[in-house]
């Protein structure tokens, strides 16, 4: 790629800067320590010096919004706020090096309704959703509506966090991918667990217009046979997923923001600008 193609972003987003950087002014210019001295311009510069993390962070913030708009995302029903807490989680597993599949990124919100298609494949390269399906949730983690979740084996409940998707193997569902939990004492038991992405028949439309609801796992986030076997193989081998849900008890060592940021702008960003 171009080294002038980094630089460039669309017109939308530059608008939409500009706009920006006036509200967050407070922000930007961080009240230093002044040291004693009789240099009063020195003094005056020092207490209205530009805070350069803040910056980043609102250039930051500006990025990721700019790409959500891109691929649609609310229009399909995804929220900027799980959307940025994906993406935070995904750009420190790209900077850790967990990720052999980079690029793509998939999130399910459990926040969301299980009638609802709350699971979205997305190239962050291309930006575009590759799918939008429904998923299931494990069978003890809540009926129509996820609100209950466990790292414990036999639980049968869903696991929230990040994972980084394995192999694939044939089992009694079909194709099915093997994954690995990524987030210590809320997900890291997934292996053991045999929670894998597979598709199953309880897992449609017409199970839903049944029964009102779809149907639930035992903690596998299970998707629909017509499309599983494709979103498997677009999501095996190393990409970042990640299972949502507003829960107090979850916390991750991987929603580290200023470690986000330094991989999106070192790593990712030549990669996502708009050109």
């Amino acid at each position: 790629m171009k080294k002038s193609s980094i630089r460039l972003k669309n017109k939308w987003g530059q608008r939409q800067a500009k706009k920006a950087i006036p509200l967050f002014a407070s922000f930007f210019l961080a009240h230093t320590p002044v040291p004693a001295g009789n240099n009063t311009h020195k003094q005056n510069a020092l207490m209205v010096a530009p805070n350069m993390e803040a910056l980043k962070f609102i250039q930051f913030e500006l990025e990721i919004y700019d790409l959500y708009e891109h691929l649609g995302l609310q229009q399909a029903g995804l929220s900027l706020e799980v959307f940025n807490q994906a993406m935070v989680g995904y750009l420190n597993l790209l900077q850790a090096g967990e990720l052999a599949n980079p690029g793509i990124l998939t999130i399910a919100d459990f926040d969301q309704s299980s009638v609802e298609k709350r699971f979205w494949v997305l190239d962050l390269e291309a930006k575009k959703i590759l799918h939008q399906s429904l998923v299931a949730h494990g069978k003890n983690s809540g009926w129509e509506m996820a609100d209950q979740f466990s790292n414990v084996v036999q639980s049968e409940q869903s696991s929230l966090g990040f994972y980084v998707t394995k192999d694939t193997y044939q089992g009694k569902h079909g194709l099915s991918l093997k994954l690995a939990g990524m987030d210590k004492e809320f997900n890291q038991n997934a292996y053991d667990r045999n929670i894998v992405v597979h598709g199953a028949d309880y897992v449609s439309d017409a199970f839903v217009k049944q029964h009102g609801r779809l149907g639930r796992s035992q903690g596998c986030p299970a998707l629909p046979m017509e499309n599983h076997a494709e979103i498997i193989t677009a999501i095996k081998g190393g990409s970042c997923l990640y299972l949502h849900a507003s829960n107090a008890a979850y916390e991750s060592k991987l929603l580290d923001t200023k470690v986000a940021m330094n991989a999106f702008f070192t790593k990712a960003l030549p990669v996502y600008a708009y050109n």
